[in-house]
């Protein structure tokens, strides 16, 4: 049953809520916001935890345990989080729009994500080894193919 198409947001239960994800890893990394604009700018820095390769958190139960800022996705912020990119789908379906056809929930795995770029795998360098974030201002995060 393609549940996203039958139920709103608020009528998933958590399990259908975190199926949602993609994996793509864009919500993991560094964001700039401009002081005096506000405007916000992706970077291609990620969370120490997160693993390049499988885009996704290497402790993802115990997240807020290494990195007490992780922001977890739920109903009541969703329409306070304008970080999320256009991408992600808890925006999209907030935002009334469908899953894209990459999603894995619609293909069944995550290899058409990865192909068409719209994950973070191959193109970010971790947290750890990086001295300034204004150096690695990137615009792929923003890349919405549907």
């Amino acid at each position: 049953m393609a549940f996203w198409k039958e139920k709103t947001l608020a009528q998933m239960n958590s399990e259908q809520w975190e199926l949602l994800c993609d994996g793509c890893g864009k919500c993991c990394l560094n964001k700039i916001i401009d002081d005096e604009t506000e405007e916000l700018y992706y970077t291609n820095v990620s969370c120490q935890l997160l693993d390049a390769q499988q885009c996704q958190c290497r402790h993802y139960e115990q997240r807020f345990d290494f990195v007490p800022s992780c922001t977890k996705v739920t109903l009541d912020n969703i329409a306070e989080l304008t970080w999320l990119p256009d991408s992600c789908a808890y925006r999209r379906l907030y935002l009334g729009r469908s899953l894209p056809s990459w999603h894995p929930l619609v293909t069944g795995d995550k290899q058409q994500m990865h192909a068409l770029g719209m994950s973070t795998q191959g193109k970010v360098v971790n947290e750890t080894k990086v001295k300034y974030l204004e150096d690695h201002i990137v615009l792929w995060p923003l890349k919405d193919c549907e």
